[in-house]
């Protein structure tokens, strides 16, 4: 069994810097419409008195959206962050963070003016030590409530319009998952059974991969927040042509059950794990949001899934096929999308033809289905560790496609996307606020790198790395 380590740490307190920030989930703030909380360097709002950010307003432009959504004011998530607050911190140069605290990704220090470059490893290529300490970072993020951070368990109205704030504590593992669930989560229209399921702020539409690009980098953050680890840095599992999950062993993300095919073997740390915001069809014929109470075990079942919709695992021809494409997205940049790189990655597009609306699942998708278990519906999915090594590879893919097409950045839909995919849109539920169009660029502008896209002789050097030696460094819809 893995030693639990640094478990003297089990729910200390340690900051967050996403969405809701505790000091923006007050009535006031709620009533003021204003999250621009005090930098502890100086005291002011935004740390504007020593110039790294300012309290401003939230520019929302009026590019229409595509017709899947027929709504409008309906939904908290819509024109982002508006419902809740339509000031936040505007931060400067390489400044970050919801109250401008924070350096921008790729740079650190003080004055955040030291650039460096992180290298993303296959997991299969970390010492021992470094497995084992990625495995105890997991788990004590998962067992530290965040100090900064809460996650909402009511709408604004169910808030009545702030007067009543409706959170909840979370940990810092947990807050990602809150993240991806709300963020994929059917619309509420009002009432019981009454929600609208064809919507998804990250998922079915352009924004899927830049999103989940900075889902990644934020998480890469926090643990090193968390622990002081300025060099962690998430592995990836490369998949292309694998027969099974061969990432599934006590040794890394946990092995099968004797006692049950659908559980996690108790030699592995993660089957003490409890779920959360994993029953979506629960949420919808209640009408409600996700509370953000635990629900059960973290369920896996790898490779005794439907095999209908997902064959097998992606392989490398198919991988390649899709980069071959050269239109990032196409048509009415959706599940229907042919010839579009995105949803072929997505694995709407099926990846021997190109054609959208595939009747099998394949690439991200398939993965996702074929671990059969909490990973397999899209809103829940972010509760598995194996989350984190499948899409910072599929990040990587989304990065190969980058460098070898080198797309301007209006190729990036400006307009008519579904809602919350158009390029200016700011991502849901993240504060800082991020727009979609600011991460369709290369990976090494964000201050990382794949090891495996690396060239002979192109390894980063000296101070403008973080030392790669040391450390280290949905849509699904299945029914299970």
């Amino acid at each position: 069994m893995w030693p639990l380590l640094i478990t003297s740490f089990t729910l200390c307190l340690a900051p967050s810097y996403q969405q809701f920030p505790r000091l923006c989930a007050t009535r006031e703030a709620l009533r003021t419409k204003e999250c621009c909380p005090p930098w502890d360097g100086d005291g002011s709002a935004c740390g504007a008195s020593s110039g790294r950010g300012f309290c401003q307003d939230v520019q929302v432009p009026d590019f229409p959206d595509g017709p899947q959504y027929p709504f409008s004011g309906l939904d908290d998530r819509e024109r982002w962050p508006l419902v809740f607050y339509n000031r936040t911190c505007q931060c400067a140069g390489n400044f970050m963070g919801f109250n401008c605290a924070d350096c921008k990704f790729g740079y650190f220090g003080v004055n955040c003016n030291e650039r460096r470059e992180s290298l993303r490893r296959n997991i299969f290529h970390l010492s021992r030590a470094e497995r084992l300490r990625f495995i105890s970072y997991l788990n004590l993020a998962k067992h530290t409530v965040s100090a900064d951070y809460v996650v909402a368990t009511g709408t604004y109205r169910e808030m009545e319009n702030g007067s009543t704030p409706l959170f909840a504590n979370i940990s810092v593992y947990d807050v990602f998952v809150w993240m991806h669930y709300y963020v994929s989560r059917n619309a509420l229209l009002g009432g019981p059974g009454n929600v609208w399921t064809d919507v998804d702020f990250a998922h079915w539409a352009p924004a899927f991969l830049p999103w989940h690009r900075v889902y990644l980098l934020h998480w890469e953050h926090e643990i090193r927040k968390l622990t002081g680890d300025m060099s962690f840095i998430i592995p990836y599992w490369d998949w292309r042509d694998a027969s099974g999950c061969d990432v599934c062993t006590d040794e890394l993300m946990g092995g099968r059950s004797p006692l049950s095919p659908n559980l996690l073997s108790p030699g592995s740390v993660f089957s003490s794990w409890r779920v959360l915001c994993s029953q979506a069809e629960e949420y919808n014929e209640q009408g409600v949001l996700c509370d953000a109470r635990e629900e059960g075990p973290l369920l896996r079942n790898p490779g005794n899934h439907n095999r209908n919709i997902v064959e097998r695992l992606p392989t490398s021809a198919e991988v390649e096929f899709a980069l071959s494409l050269p239109n990032y997205d196409t048509g009415a940049m959706d599940r229907s999308a042919n010839m579009s790189f995105r949803n072929t990655m997505e694995g709407f597009g099926d990846p021997q033809t190109g054609l959208g609306n595939s009747p099998r699942m394949g690439m991200h998708a398939a993965l996702h289905v074929f671990m059969n278990g909490s990973m397999s519906s899209v809103q829940g999915s972010a509760n598995d560790p194996i989350f984190l090594l499948h899409h910072a590879f599929v990040d990587s893919i989304y990065e190969q496609w980058l460098r070898r097409h080198r797309p301007s950045l209006s190729q990036y839909p400006q307009s008519n996307a579904p809602v919350g995919h158009n390029s200016e849109y700011h991502m849901v539920p993240f504060l800082p606020l991020h727009r979609n169009r600011e991460y369709f660029i290369s990976s090494k502008d964000l201050g990382y790198e794949y090891s495996y896209l690396l060239d002979a002789g192109e390894f980063p050097q000296n101070g403008n790395v973080l030392l790669i030696a040391v450390k280290f460094t949905e849509h699904f819809n299945v029914t299970l």
